[in-house]
């Protein structure tokens, strides 16, 4: 009986020697154990340039407006002139736009900013060449803040339109 327990110990322990080989799927075909190719990143991170998570953390998923606005700022246009190019890039995805507002005014106001808010960003993607089809919008108007303070730095993170992206477009 005690060569039996040595004998699947010794097995066990070959096993695991196994599990350890990094290289193991290192192939000739120029795709590493990452599977990009050599590019350095992993596929899908925020180093892909044609994963989600690069689009909102590198590019940026979200413009801010000034208080009582929805005209677009610069820095808003720049933001958005890069969401337009990766849109471009990656016909798979859709987008919804969502329309904020911080928490001063009438919820109904607020609604109705946040509508003109998203329908902004809606109309400045489609200047750029994004599918209409491909862009849909939605209204939180002061419902979902991202800072909840009566103070300006508070109000000013909340006016806001969120570009979310969802796989599923229209090519």
């Amino acid at each position: 009986m005690n060569r039996l327990k040595i004998a699947v110990l010794i097995g066990a322990a070959f096993a695991l020697g196994a599990c350890t080989n990094a290289g193991r799927f290192d192939n000739s075909d120029g795709f590493g154990a990452d599977g990009a190719g050599g590019a350095g990143f992993d596929v899908g991170s925020a180093q892909d340039p044609n994963s989600p998570a690069y689009f909102s953390q590198t590019i940026g998923d979200r413009v801010l407006f000034l208080v009582d606005q929805s005209s677009l700022t610069p820095e808003a246009q720049s933001v958005l002139a890069g969401q337009a190019a990766w849109l471009a890039n990656n016909p798979e995805f859709t987008a919804v736009i969502e329309g904020h507002a911080d928490e001063q005014g009438t919820r109904e106001y607020n609604l109705a900013l946040g509508a003109r808010r998203a329908n902004a960003v809606q109309e400045y993607l489609v200047s750029q060449g994004v599918a209409a089809t491909r862009l849909r919008t939605l209204t939180f108007g002061k419902e979902r803040p991202l800072e909840i303070c009566s103070d300006e730095s508070c109000y000013a993170k909340n006016r806001r339109a969120v570009t979310v992206i969802a796989a599923g477009g229209t090519s």
